[in-house]
C-alpha cells in the first residue's frame, strides 16, 4: 500500500473507532435526561443537563493540559485510555448512584479533552494541505454514523412505551457500554505514517512516541524529550489561543458548542416531553437522533470531501449551515412547546404556534444535523490549515472554546424556556458566521504571503 493509502486508512480507522465510541456516548447523552426523570422518584437524584454541564466545564479547563498528556504518552494510548473513561460513564447507568454519576462526569470531561486533542493531532499528521478537507469530511461522516445506529436501537427498544422501565434502561446501557469498549480497542489498529509522509514538523514525534519506532534504536532520547514536548505543547496551547486567527474563530466555535448542546441533549428531551405526540414520544427521541445523524453524514460526506479551497471554499458551506439552522430554529419555535426543555416526567400538554407535527420535528432534526456538519467540517479544516505545525495545541484551543460554551448552554438549559435558547443560538450563529468569513480571509492571505516568500 502506498504511503498516501496508509494515511487514508488511518483516517478511516480513526473514524470507525469514534463511530463506535460515540454510538454509545451520543446515544447516552440523547436519552439520559429522559431516563433520569424516571430515576428521580427513587434513590437517584441528578440532572442530565447538570452532568453535561460538568463534563463540558471540566473538558474546557482540561484542554490546557491535554496537549502535554498527548505529548508524553502519545495520541494512540491517549485515545484508548480516554475511551475507557467514556465507557465507565455509560456503565454508571446500569446501576445508577448520584455520587458515581457526577464523579464519572468529571472524569469523562478530562478524558474528552485528551481524546479530541489526540484526534486532531492524528488527523493533521495523516493529512496535507490538499487532503485536510477530504480527510475532515471522511472522519466527520464516519463519526456521525454513531447518531444513526445508536438511536435506531433506542427507537425500536422504546417504541410505543410511555414509561421506561428499569429493565429497559439497564439493557440499553449494557449494550452501549460494550459498543463503546469496541471503539476504544480499534485505536490500536492505527499505524504511524511512513517516513516520507509530509506530516507537519513537530507532530511526527508525537505519533511515533506512541505508535512505535521500528528502527530498533534506543528510546532514551525520546523519553528525555517528552517532558520538553509536554511543556512546549502547553505553551503553544496558551499562545495559539490568543492569536488573531483563533480569536476570530472563537465565536463560530462557541456557536458549535451551543448548538451541540441543543441537538445532543435538549431537542430530544423536548420531543420526548411532548404529550401531543402520544405514546410514541419516547421512541421519537431515537428517531430524531437518526435524522440528526442523516444530516450530519450528508453534510460531512458532501461538504467535507468537496472542500478544496481553490474550487469550492469554506465560506459558502458555513453560510449554508447558518441558513439551514435558522430554518430549523424557526420551525422548532412554531412546533415545540416553550416549556418542553424543562417539563417534568409527565411531559407537557402546552402547544406552540401550530398543531405539533412529528414530520416537522424530524425535518428539524435533519436540518440541525446538516447545519452542524457544515460548521464543524469547515472549522476542522481551517484550524488544520492555519496551524499545520501545531495541530495538537490548536485543536486543544478549539475544544476549549467549544466545550466551555457547551457547559454554559447545558447549565442554562435547566432553566430557560425554549424560545430563549433559540434566540441565543440565532445571535451567536450570525456573529460567528461573520467572524468566520474574516478568519478565512486572514488565513488565506497569510498562506498566500508565506507561499510567495518561499519562492
Amino acid at each position: 500500500m502506498s504511503p498516501e493509502g496508509k494515511r487514508l486508512l488511518n483516517i478511516i480507522i480513526l473514524g470507525f473507532a469514534f463511530m463506535f465510541m460515540f454510538t454509545a456516548f451520543q446515544t447516552c447523552g440523547n436519552v439520559e435526561q429522559t431516563v433520569i426523570k424516571s430515576f428521580n422518584s427513587s434513590k437517584f437524584h441528578g440532572s442530565g443537563y447538570t452532568s453535561m454541564s460538568i463534563i463540558y466545564g471540566v473538558f474546557s479547563a482540561s484542554n490546557l493540559i491535554a496537549p502535554s498528556v498527548v505529548a508524553v504518552i502519545g495520541p494512540q494510548i491517549s485515545m484508548f485510555i480516554s475511551g475507557l473513561f467514556y465507557s465507565a460513564y455509560i456503565a454508571v447507568f446500569i446501576y445508577p448512584l448520584t455520587w458515581s454519576f457526577y464523579t464519572a462526569s468529571v472524569l469523562v470531561g478530562i478524558a474528552a479533552a485528551v481524546l479530541w486533542t489526540a484526534q486532531g493531532n492524528v488527523l493533521t499528521i495523516n493529512s496535507t494541505d490538499t487532503t485536510i478537507g477530504r480527510n475532515s469530511g471522511i472522519f466527520w461522516a464516519l463519526l456521525q454514523f454513531s447518531l444513526f445506529f445508536g438511536n435506531l436501537y433506542i427507537y425500536f427498544a422504546w417504541h410505543g412505551k410511555a414509561h421506561i422501565s428499569e429493565w429497559d434502561t439497564r439493557r440499553v446501557f449494557i449494550s452501549l457500554t460494550v459498543i463503546s469498549l469496541v471503539g476504544s480497542f480499534l485505536f490500536f489498529l492505527i499505524r504511524r505514517p511512513e517516513p516520507e509522509s509530509v506530516a507537519p514538523e513537530g507532530t511526527e514525534a508525537l505519533l511515533q512516541a506512541d505508535l512505535g519506532d521500528s528502527s530498533g534504536g534506543s528510546t532514551t532520547p525520546l523519553a528525555q524529550g517528552r517532558s520538553a514536548q509536554a511543556l512546549d505543547a502547553f505553551k503553544k496551547a496558551v499562545q495559539l489561543s490568543g492569536t488573531k486567527e483563533m480569536l476570530l474563530l472563537s465565536i463560530s466555535i462557541a456557536y458549535t458548542g451551543l448548538e451541540l448542546t441543543f441537538y445532543s441533549g435538549v431537542y430530544g428531551t423536548c420531543i420526548g416531553a411532548m404529550n401531543q405526540f402520544g405514546d410514541d414520544a419516547k421512541g421519537l427521541i431515537g428517531l430524531s437522533g437518526i435524522f440528526i445523524g442523516m444530516g450530519e453524514i450528508l453534510g460531512g460526506g458532501v461538504f467535507g470531501m468537496l472542500n478544496t479551497r481553490s474550487h469550492f471554499g469554506r465560506n459558502p458551506v458555513v453560510l449554508l449551515g447558518l441558513l439551514t439552522h435558522f430554518v430549523a430554529f424557526f420551525l422548532i419555535f412554531l412546533n415545540i412547546a416553550a416549556d418542553a426543555p424543562i417539563a417534568p416526567e409527565q411531559g407537557t400538554d402546552l402547544q406552540a404556534f401550530m398543531i405539533p407535527s412529528v414530520e416537522v420535528a424530524l425535518l428539524c432534526s435533519f436540518l440541525l444535523g446538516l447545519g452542524d456538519s457544515c460548521f464543524n467540517t469547515q472549522l476542522l479544516s481551517i484550524v488544520g490549515f492555519m496551524f499545520p505545525q501545531d495541530s495538537a495545541p490548536a485543536f486543544a484551543g478549539f475544544k476549549f472554546i467549544q466545550s466551555i460554551s457547551a457547559a454554559v448552554a447545558f447549565f442554562y438549559s435547566n432553566y430557560l424556556l425554549l424560545h430563549w435558547q433559540l434566540l441565543i443560538m440565532v445571535l451567536t450563529g450570525f456573529l460567528g458566521t461573520l467572524t468566520f468569513f474574516t478568519a478565512e480571509r486572514v488565513a488565506t492571505a497569510k498562506r498566500h504571503d508565506s507561499d510567495y516568500d518561499s519562492i
